[in-house]
C-alpha cells in the first residue's frame, strides 16, 4: 500500500512546463508511450503494492527556459507528492494517467535512473501563523467559494461540481481548504503556482481569496454583459414592432415614412433660412443635407448628421440683442451701486469699460478678469454688467476642465460627439452677443494626455483670432468677437502666463468688518427673509449682532459664510413659527449660541503676552489675508536651524537669509558669536498642517531670532510683513490690502510695511486707515526699535 505519509525519500519525478495539480486535486494528464514522463509514471506503477512507493511520485515545475528535470536548479524548489489514482489506455500509442496530489514537498536533488530520473525530497513544513486568523480566512474563502459558484452559467453547474463544492465546504483544514479551493477555480497556471509555492498557510490563504475574488468579478462581468445583450436584442426587437404600429397608424391617416421625412426636410431647411448662415457655414449644411438624402434612415450616420444639421440651426449666428442706445451710463451706475456695496475702484473700470462699449459698439474691447478672493461679487458683478447691456448671461464653469474637448468640443467621428463648453454657451444664450461669464478661470487644468484646455481657451479669447473660431465638431469658423467674455479667478498665479496676457486684471479685495455689516443689512439679509418666507414678519437683526456674526463666526474675505449663518439664524425663526409659536420681531444677542453654538474665532491676540522669540507676522492666500505667527527657541547644539510649519522652499530660503543677518550684526546687536556657534536656533510657524511659503515673513523671523536672542519679549499688538536681504533692507511685498484688513479682523492696529510699499497706503478703505497706525520701514533696525521691548519686560510678561 503507498505510504501517504512518507516525509522524505528518493521517487520517480514527472516534471512539467505547467502546474497539473495542488495538494488535495486530482488531475488527467495525457501522454505518449515513449516520453520520459511517461516513462516515470509506468515505473511508478510498476511497483507491488505491498511497496510503500507504490504508485507515488513526485511531479514538479520547470522554470522557464530549462530542460525538462535536467537538474534540481531547473525546477521550482516545491513539488507536489502524488498518487497515480488510474492509468487509462486510449488512442494507440498515447495513454491518460489520473493524478491525485497529497502534500507538498521540497525537491532536494535530482538523480537519474535507467531510463527515467528521480527526486530526491522531504516534506516541506508549512506554518499556520495565528490560528485564529487562519480559521477565519479559511471561512471567509469557503464563502467567497459559493458565491463565485453561484456565478456560473448553467452550463457550468454540474452535479460533480456541486459535489466537489460541498466537500470543500466540510473541509477544517486551512491549508487544505487554500488548495483545494485554488483547483476549484479557473486559474492561469502562473496564478496556480504561485499558490503551490507558498508555503504559508495564511499567506496562501490571503493569495487564493484575491484570486477566487478576482474570478467572481470576471464572471459578474460576463454576467451583466451577457443580461445587456439580451435587454440590447429584446429593445431592438421591441422597437420593430412600434415601427411596424406606426406604419399602419400612418397608413390609416394616409401619411408615409416619406412624407414624413420631407415635412423633416423642409422643416429643417426653414430653420437653416432663419439662422442666416454665412456663406460658408450654409454651404457645409446644403452638403450635409444631399447626403442625408441619399444615406439610409435608420444608419447611425444618418443619426449623426441629423445631430449635427440642428445644431447649425440652432447656433444664434445672426440674433443680437444689444442696441447702443440702451446702454445706459447713469442706469448703469445706480445698478451697480443697488447691487454691490463699496468697490470704488471696481465700479469706476467696469463704467469705463461700459462707456467705452457704447461710443465704440464695434471695437473689440479688452476682456476682464475678476480676481479675488472667495465670496467678494465676482461672479454677481458679471451679471450687474450684462444687466447693464441688456444682454444675455451665460456662466461657464472651468473648474476642473482637464480635456481641450470641452473647450474645442469632440469631432464628429466619435460616439456621442458634442460641441465644445463655448457653443453650448452660445446655443444656451440664443443670441451672437452674450455677456459669458468664465468662472474659475484658474482652476483650469493644464497640459495633459488629453490636451491643453488653457492654450484651447486662448483662440476665444484673443480679440485678434476670436472672429473665426474653431470647433472640432462643427468644422466651421464661428465668429466670438461680439461676444463680451468676464472671467473670475481666486489665484492668478494659476492662471498661464499665456492665457493672463489676454485678460485685464481688476483685483476686488475682501471686505472689512464694518462692509461687511453694511453688506449683512442692505443685501443678505433682505435676500434671506425672502427665501425663508419671512419677508412680512420684519425679522430683524441689530447692527451689534451682524457685528458679532462676521467676528466671532465667520473669518473670511468675502461674505458667503456670513450668508450662511444668517440662513442658520432665519432657518431657527422659520421652524419655530411652522410649529404655530409667535414669530420674534428681533433675534437677540443670546440667541446665537443656543443656534449656532459657541463663537469659533475668538481674539487671537487676546490670550498672548509679550515674550522672547514671539513675533506676528502676516500672509497671503487665495482666500485673502491671514496671520502668521512665528516661534523662535534656543537651545544648545552646533550652530544649525532648524525650521519647522510645513514651509515651502522660498520661506525656508528666507528664514535662512533671517539668521544669516542676525549673526551678520551680532557685535552690533550685543549677541556673543561663541553663543551662536554653540547654540541652535529653532523657528516654527504654527498651524503645521497648513502650507506656507513665500519671502515675505523675512523681517518676522528676524525679529523673532533677534528677540530670542537678546531675550527681550517682542510686541505682540504689532504685526509685520516685507522681504529682509542680507544688508538689512525691507524689500516690497504683495498682497498688502489682503494683509492689513487681516490685521485689522483680528484686532491689530499697528502694522510695519516695507517702506517702498507707502503707495498701497491709498488703496486701504478710509475706515481701516483712521483705525491703523502703518510703521514704513527701510531696515531692519528700524523694525527692531518699534518692536523690542526692554528685558525688564520679561519678568512682567511672565
Amino acid at each position: 500500500m503507498p505510504d501517504y505519509a512518507m516525509t522524505q525519500g528518493t521517487l520517480p519525478l514527472l516534471a512539467l512546463r505547467s502546474v497539473l495539480l495542488l495538494p488535495g486535486a486530482s488531475a488527467p494528464l495525457e501522454l505518449g508511450r515513449a516520453t520520459a514522463s511517461s516513462i516515470a509514471i509506468k515505473r511508478a506503477s510498476e511497483r507491488p503494492r505491498s511497496d510503500p512507493t507504490a504508485n507515488l511520485l513526485i511531479v514538479a515545475v520547470q522554470r522557464d527556459g530549462g530542460a525538462l528535470g535536467s537538474s534540481a536548479e531547473s525546477l521550482y524548489p516545491i513539488g507536489v507528492l502524488a498518487e497515480i489514482v488510474q492509468v487509462r489506455h486510449g488512442v494507440p500509442g498515447r495513454f491518460t494517467s489520473v493524478l491525485r496530489g497529497i502534500a507538498r514537498v521540497n525537491i532536494l536533488d535530482v538523480g537519474d535512473a535507467r531510463d527515467h530520473q528521480t527526486c530526491r525530497f522531504d516534506r516541506s513544513h508549512e506554518p499556520l501563523g495565528d490560528p485564529t486568523l487562519a480559521y477565519a480566512l479559511a471561512g471567509a474563502l469557503q464563502d467567497l467559494l459559493k458565491q463565485h459558484d453561484a456565478l456560473l452559467p448553467s452550463s457550468a453547474k454540474t452535479k460533480a461540481r456541486a459535489q466537489e463544492l460541498a466537500k470543500i465546504a466540510a473541509l477544517r483544514a486551512p491549508g487544505e481548504i487554500a488548495d483545494r479551493c485554488a483547483s476549484h477555480v479557473e486559474l492561469e497556471d502562473e496564478e496556480r503556482r504561485e499558490v503551490l509555492l507558498e508555503v504559508a498557510v495564511s499567506e496562501r490563504l490571503r493569495k487564493v481569496i484575491e484570486l477566487v475574488s478576482r474570478a467572481a468579478n470576471t464572471l459578474q462581468v460576463k454576467r451583466d454583459l451577457d443580461r445587456a445583450v439580451r435587454e440590447h436584442l429584446s429593445k431592438h426587437e421591441h422597437d420593430a414592432l412600434l415601427r411596424h404600429k406606426l406604419r399602419a397608424i400612418q397608413s390609416e391617416l394616409g401619411e408615409t415614412q416619406g412624407e414624413m421625412e420631407e415635412r423633416w426636410f423642409r422643416d429643417i431647411e426653414r430653420r437653416l433660412d432663419e439662422a442666416e448662415l454665412p456663406p460658408e457655414a450654409r454651404a457645409a449644411a446644403d452638403r450635409e443635407l444631399g447626403r442625408l438624402r441619399r444615406m439610409n434612415r435608420q444608419s447611425s450616420e444618418a443619426a449623426t448628421t441629423r445631430n449635427y444639421l440642428d445644431w447649425l440651426a440652432s447656433l444664434p449666428w445672426s440674433a443680437a440683442t444689444e442696441s447702443p442706445d440702451e446702454l445706459d451710463i447713469a442706469a448703469a451706475r445706480r445698478l451697480l451701486d443697488e447691487q454691490h456695496y463699496g468697490l470704488k475702484r471696481v465700479k469706476k473700470r467696469v463704467l469705463e469699460y461700459l462707456s467705452v462699449r457704447k461710443l465704440a459698439p464695434d471695437k473689440r474691447g479688452p476682456i476682464l478678469c475678476l480676481a479675488g478672493p472667495p465670496g467678494v461679487g465676482k461672479t454677481s458683478l458679471g451679471r450687474s454688467i450684462a444687466e447693464a447691456l441688456g444682454r444675455k448671461l451665460v456662466r461657464i464653469s472651468l473648474g476642473g476642465v482637464r480635456d481641450d474637448a470641452e473647450i474645442r468640443g469632440h469631432r464628429r467621428t466619435y460616439v456621442g460627439a458634442l460641441p465644445g463648453r463655448l457653443i453650448q454657451a452660445m446655443k444656451r444664450a440664443g443670441t451672437r452677443n452674450p455677456v459669458i461669464v468664465l468662472d474659475e478661470i484658474d482652476k483650469l487644468g493644464g497640459p495633459n494626455l488629453r490636451g491643453d484646455p488653457a492654450s484651447a481657451l486662448l483662440e476665444a479669447l484673443d480679440p485678434e483670432q476670436n472672429d473665426a473660431f474653431s470647433d472640432h465638431y462643427l468644422g466651421l469658423d464661428y465668429d466670438l468677437s461680439r461676444v463680451i467674455f468676464i472671467a473670475t479667478a481666486n489665484d492668478l498665479s494659476g492662471i498661464p502666463a499665456v492665457l493672463r496676457d489676454r485678460l485685464e486684471i481688476i483685483e476686488l479685495p475682501g471686505y472689512t468688518v464694518e462692509e461687511k455689516v453694511a453688506i449683512a443689512r442692505r443685501h443678505l439679509l433682505p435676500k434671506q427673509r425672502h427665501e425663508h418666507g419671512l419677508e412680512n414678519l420684519g425679522i430683524e437683526l441689530s447692527d451689534a449682532l451682524l457685528l458679532e456674526l462676521a467676528t466671532a463666526y465667520t473669518r473670511e474675505s468675502g461674505v458667503r459664510n456670513l450668508e450662511r449663518e444668517i440662513a442658520s439664524l432665519l432657518r431657527d425663526v422659520a421652524m419655530h413659527i411652522a410649529e404655530g409659536k409667535p414669530p420674534p420681531s428681533e433675534v437677540k444677542h443670546a440667541d446665537l449660541v443656543e443656534i449656532l453654538g459657541p463663537p469659533r474665532f475668538h481674539d487671537e491676540l487676546a490670550a498672548k503676552q509679550p515674550a522672547p522669540g514671539v513675533v506676528t507676522g502676516l500672509g497671503w492666500t487665495p482666500v485673502g489675508g491671514t496671520l502668521l505667527f512665528v516661534e523662535v527657541t534656543i537651545t544648545r547644539g552646533k550652530g544649525n536651524l532648524r525650521r519647522t510649519g510645513k514651509l515651502g522652499s522660498v520661506m525656508k530660503e528666507s528664514a535662512q537669509a533671517a539668521l544669516s543677518y542676525v549673526r551678520s550684526r551680532a557685535e552690533r546687536l550685543g549677541i556673543d558669536d561663541d553663543f551662536m556657534a554653540s547654540h541652535d536656533v529653532h523657528v516654527h510657524f504654527p498651524a503645521g498642517a497648513v502650507p506656507k511659503d513665500g519671502p515675505s515673513a523675512g523681517i518676522a523671523v528676524a525679529t523673532a531670532i533677534v528677540s530670542a536672542l537678546l531675550e527681550r519679549p517682542a510686541r505682540v499688538d504689532v504685526a509685520m510683513t516685507g522681504e529682509l536681504t542680507l544688508r538689512g533692507h525691507v524689500l516690497p511685498i504683495g498682497g498688502v490690502r489682503e494683509k492689513v484688513l487681516a490685521a485689522h479682523r483680528a484686532g491689530i492696529r499697528e502694522v510695519i510695511l516695507p517702506e517702498r510699499n507707502r503707495k498701497d497706503e491709498p488703496e486701504l478703505p478710509e475706515q481701516v486707515r483712521e483705525d491703523m497706525t502703518l510703521h514704513f520701514v527701510r531696515s531692519v533696525d528700524q523694525v527692531l526699535e518699534l518692536m523690542l521691548l526692554p528685558a525688564d519686560d520679561k519678568a512682567a510678561a511672565e
